[in-house]
């Protein structure tokens, strides 16, 4: 199962959602679309599955296009939309049992698919879906998308709104599902979650930023790049280093300042200027995080 989007644009009255995205997704890859709010993932999933048409540009799955063969496409796609979409006065299992049927496909054919999934929700079958936790919501959504065997999985944004230990089991179930050969495409906006992925797609107002693996990330990030601590305000601290001349950028990042340095100015002569600047604690030279690249990006584009 491959996808193939090219030269898609999107333009809703005079907003461009998605400005000339162009993307493959290989066989039985874990892809990442990571981005903020309004980057335009979810618009760029909904042209994937067919509930969009695009204004200009092709996107093909599996070699079907999505516009001319959306029929086609739908049978081979499970998809989970950013918003709970299920029936809430349903049981879990009698939603299960609906989006089977609907496929054509029973819950006893594929349950061996779905066992991984559902075990966490199996025993509240009978409850309403209406009345489950946000993480067993996503389960039982990451369920019914996976019941008739599809080649091509899509979640949109499935971690958002869940704690951190339903995120970790989310994503270590969808390696499983990767491993039994379904292509996943997965957004979210969480720049961590981007390390769990074998192909990351940086996205910002509706343009890719970059496409890599995900321990390549760091290397589009070329400047010095230093963590600051303050003695007191970490506020006050950034407003007087945003205001040195060799201060390209910086952004707080916890309870550290992440300054990224003009590439013109020694190393050596600007830490011995940082032990000058009386509200600094501590400094260190750090590598670029995902977070630290996808901003330089930003910057840059």
């Amino acid at each position: 199962m491959s996808v193939v989007i090219s030269q898609v644009d999107k333009s809703f009255r005079e907003v461009h959602a998605l400005k000339q995205v162009d993307f493959r997704v290989n066989d039985g890859e874990l892809f990442g679309l990571i981005g903020p709010d309004g980057a335009g993932k979810s618009t760029l999933f909904r042209i994937i599955v067919s509930l969009l048409v695009p204004d200009s540009g092709t996107c093909r799955v599996n070699g079907l296009d999505v516009v001319t063969r959306y029929r086609e496409v739908r049978n081979v796609i499970g998809y989970m939309p950013g918003r709970f979409s299920l029936y809430m006065d349903l049981s879990v299992e009698e939603n299960l049992q609906f989006y089977a049927t609907v496929f054509g496909a029973s819950v006893r054919a594929n349950y061996d698919l779905i066992r991984e999934v559902y075990r966490h929700i199996e025993p509240f079958r009978k409850r309403l879906a209406g009345r489950l936790s946000g993480g067993m919501k996503q389960k039982l959504a990451l369920s019914c998308a996976l019941i008739h065997k599809p080649e091509l999985l899509i979640l949109d944004e499935p971690t958002t709104g869940v704690d951190a230990v339903s995120r970790k089991e989310f994503w270590d179930m969808l390696k499983n599902i990767r491993n039994q050969g379904i292509t996943v495409i997965v957004s979210t906006p969480y720049m961590d979650e981007a390390l769990k992925c074998d192909v990351v797609a940086l996205i910002q107002k509706g343009k890719i930023l970059s496409l890599s693996e995900p321990r390549e990330i760091s290397s589009f990030f070329k400047s010095p790049l230093y963590s600051l601590r303050s003695k007191q305000s970490n506020y006050i601290l950034l407003n007087e280093i945003r205001k040195k001349q060799w201060c390209k950028s910086a952004w707080l990042f916890g309870h550290e300042i992440h300054v990224s340095i003009k590439e013109t100015y020694n190393t050596e002569e600007l830490e011995n200027e940082f032990r000058n600047v009386q509200e600094l604690a501590n400094f260190r030279r750090i590598k670029a995080g995902i977070e630290d690249t996808f901003i330089d990006l930003m910057e840059r584009k």
